[in-house]
C-alpha cells in the first residue's frame, strides 16, 4: 500500500498558535485540582457542543440530568443522541486513534439505535449539503476502506505533532465522510482522543462547544482547505478553538449571576446570608442560578465539603474565584 501524506502546510500562524497552545497548558498543569473539579462541567459542555452542532436541542442542564439517571423531556432521538455520546467519552481512554476496529467500534456506540449501519463504513455516495446547495461531494463508497486504512496508518507514523496532526485528522476524515452518518460528530470525537494521548487534559477541555459557537467559520474552513487542496486553513481554525478553550479553563467564563455572587461573598458566608446579600427569596432560582454554577466552575467551595447539607455549612471564594472577581473589577 503506497503510503499517504494528508497535504497541508506548516504556516506561520500554526506554528505560533501551536506554541502558544504548549505554553497555556504549562499554566494549565499548575491548576491540575481546578482542572479535575472542572472535569464533569467541561464533559457536558463537551457533549452538548457536539451534538448541537448537528442539531441537537438538548441544554447542558438536560445532558447534566441525562448523566445522572433522570427523566427529561425532549425527542427520544436527542435523548438517545446524548447517551450514546456520553457512552463513548466515557470510553475514549480505551481506544487507539490508529486503530481501525477501535474507531468502528465507537462509531458503533455513538450512532446505537440511530443508524442501522452504525460501526460499518458507507456503501453509497454522499455530499455534504449546506441548506440545498451540495457543498462537498464525497469519494466514492468504493474507496473508502483505502482511504481510511491510508489516512490511519499515516496518522500511526506520523512526525507530526499530535496537536497538529489531530486537526489534519479531522479534517481529512470529514473530507473522506466514511460512514453514512455521524461524521461530525467522530470526527470530533476522534481529535480529541489524539489530544488526549498527547496531553490528558484534552479529555477534558470543550473545544467542542466553541466550534459549535463558531460553526460558520467551521464548515468556512472545511471548504477553504478543500478548495486548496491543503487542510491548513482548518488547522488554523482548529487551533485557534483549542487555545480558546484552554484560555477559558484557566480563567473561567461566569454568567451575571455568578458574577453578582462572587461580588457579595465576604469571608465565608451561608446560604441565607448570600440569599439576602443578592436580595433573593426564591431559595430555588438561587441554587440554579447562582450557588451551583459558582461550586461547578470551582469560583466558590464549601466549608464542609464532606457534609454539603450540614446546617453550618458556609462558602467562600477560591484562589480560582478571587482571580476571576480580581478579573472582573
Amino acid at each position: 500500500m503506497t503510503a499517504y501524506i494528508p497535504p497541508v502546510t506548516l504556516t506561520p500562524l500554526i506554528v505560533s498558535l501551536a506554541t502558544e497552545i504548549g505554553a497555556a497548558c504549562a499554566r494549565l498543569a499548575m491548576q491540575q485540582e481546578q482542572v479535575l473539579k472542572l472535569r464533569r462541567l467541561n464533559r457536558i459542555r463537551t457533549i452538548q457542543g457536539s451534538l448541537a452542532i448537528e442539531g441537537n436541542t438538548l441544554s447542558e442542564a438536560q445532558i447534566t440530568a441525562i448523566l445522572e439517571g433522570k427523566r427529561v423531556i425532549a425527542p427520544p432521538e436527542d435523548i438517545l443522541e446524548a447517551q450514546n455520546a456520553i457512552a463513548c467519552y466515557r470510553q475514549l481512554s480505551h481506544w487507539l486513534p490508529w486503530q481501525e476496529s477501535h474507531l468502528k467500534s465507537a462509531h458503533k456506540m455513538l450512532m446505537l439505535g440511530l443508524l442501522p449501519a452504525a460501526g460499518n463504513y458507507r456503501e453509497e455516495g454522499v455530499g455534504v449539503m449546506q441548506g440545498s446547495k451540495v457543498i462537498h461531494m464525497a469519494p466514492p463508497a468504493g474507496r473508502v476502506p483505502l482511504l481510511m486504512q491510508q489516512l490511519l496508518d499515516w496518522l500511526k507514523k506520523t512526525t507530526l505533532p499530535p496537536l497538529i496532526a489531530s486537526c489534519v485528522f479531522h479534517y481529512e476524515f470529514e473530507f473522506i465522510h466514511p460512514f453514512a452518518d455521524g461524521n461530525g460528530r467522530m470526527g470530533r470525537l476522534w481529535q480529541t482522543l489524539i489530544m488526549s494521548q498527547w496531553n490528558p487534559f484534552f479529555a477534558n477541555i470543550p473545544v467542542e462547544s466553541l466550534v459549535y459557537d463558531h460553526q460558520a467559520d467551521y464548515y468556512q474552513a472545511l471548504n477553504h482547505s478543500t478548495a486548496r487542496s491543503d487542510s491548513a486553513p482548518f488547522v488554523e481554525f482548529m487551533l485557534q478553538m483549542i487555545l480558546s478553550a484552554i484560555r477559558q479553563s484557566l480563567t473561567p467564563q461566569v454568567t451575571p449571576q455568578v458574577r453578582m455572587l462572587l461580588n457579595v461573598i465576604t469571608g465565608e458566608m451561608s446560604r441565607e446570608q448570600l440569599q439576602h446579600a443578592l436580595g433573593l427569596q426564591d431559595r430555588k432560582s438561587f441554587r440554579e442560578r447562582y450557588l451551583q454554577p459558582a461550586l461547578h466552575a470551582s469560583l466558590i467551595e464549601m466549608t464542609l465539603a464532606e457534609k454539603p447539607q450540614s446546617r453550618l455549612q458556609r462558602y467562600r471564594l477560591t484562589a480560582a474565584g478571587l482571580q476571576q472577581l480580581n478579573h472582573l473589577v
